[in-house]
Formats: structure tokens, sequence, C-alpha cells
């Protein structure tokens, strides 16, 4: 069995590809997915925030402010890593037990869609990697009017990851996401023909 990483630089279409891989039939394994479940109220991981950081990181409703936690980490890489020592091992732990499940099915492809491949995991313990791209500008007005961040959040975010540059530097394949929806589906098929091949 192949495992392929599935990365990119934020609001660059990753999900959208991950999306378009999935409904063509592959295993795919989205982290942003498990961080949402190991996040939920009562998991170990919640408590864990919640011992971490306060009250301060739950909304009206009881559940984790990922807004509020976003500003908070963004602001303070201190607090960056206190959250990422306890999330980042959590999700690996449940990405392994789902690879051994695709792996009992007989899966001979898995897509592992990990947003923080090159951040905070090691990109050499995948069969290869697949980088979706977009231009800065493009990607700053997705996070600005699709998830109504102000442009400093925006600004903050973009810079906390590594260059889109080293990225594309470290890929087996490129999908660039700079044109329309036809278009990016096209060359997410071009790429999944080259997984099948």
């Amino acid at each position: 069995m192949r495992i392929i990483a599935l990365t990119g630089s934020v609001a660059a279409g990753k999900s959208t590809v991950g999306a378009l891989f999935r409904a063509w039939g592959v295993a795919l394994i989205d982290a942003d997915a498990l961080v949402r479940e190991l996040q939920q109220p009562g998991e170990p991981v919640f408590n864990a925030i919640i011992a971490a950081f306060g009250r301060d990181a739950l909304d009206p409703s009881g559940a984790l402010d990922r807004t509020a936690m976003r500003r908070r980490i963004l602001a303070d890489p201190t607090a960056k890593r206190r959250l990422e020592r306890i999330v980042h091992p959590a999700v690996e732990q449940r990405r392994r037990i789902l690879v051994d499940a695709a792996r009992a099915r007989g899966e001979q492809l898995v897509i592992a869609d990990i947003p923080l491949l090159f951040e905070a995991a090691d990109p050499n313990a995948y069969d290869g990697v697949i980088v979706v791209d977009a231009p800065t500008s493009e990607r700053r007005r997705r996070l600005m009017h699709d998830r109504g961040m102000s442009a400093h959040d925006a600004d903050q975010l973009i810079a906390t990851q590594i260059p889109a540059a080293d990225k594309r530097a470290r890929a087996n394949w490129i999908i660039d996401n700079d044109g329309d929806r036809a278009t990016l589906e096209a060359r997410t098929r071009a790429v999944w023909d080259a997984l099948h091949r």
C-alpha cells in the first residue's frame, strides 16, 4: 500500500483537491477532520487544551473557540508550540490507526491530507507528496472573503507557514489552483492518473 501526503499552503485549495480524490474512490485521511474530532468536548485533547489555556478557550456553548484560539496562537509563538504539543501527537496516533485500518481493508492507495506536513511532520515518511498551490494574493483574498478573516489575521496566518516555493521544491506532484474549478479538476485528474500508472 502506498501512502501519499497531500498538503499546501493555507487557502490554496487542498481541501477541494482532497474532496475530488475522495469522490473518485481513494481512501483519504483528513488531518483537519481528525483535529475537529479530537477537539470535541469530553475528548482527552479537548481536556488538555482547556487545562493548558483555561476557560477563555471556550465559546459560550462550551465548545472550543477555534477563532479565539487561532488569534491567540498567531500572537504568541509559545502558545502555538504548547497547542501543537497537545494536538499533533494525538492526530498522528489517530492517523496511524486509520492507515492500519486501510491496509487491513486491502486499500492500495491512501492519501493523507496534512496541512502542516512540512511544518510539523516528516514528508519522508510518505511515498510521495502532492502540493496544492495558489498565488499568495489569491490565498489572502480567500481567507478574508471565505473565512471572514481580517487582513491582519490573514497575513499573520500566511506568515506562519513555510513559503510555497519551498514546498513546491520538495513535491513529487504540484497542482496549481490559479484558475477555475474545471481547471483545478483537470489538473487533479492528471495527478490521479499519474498515481494509478
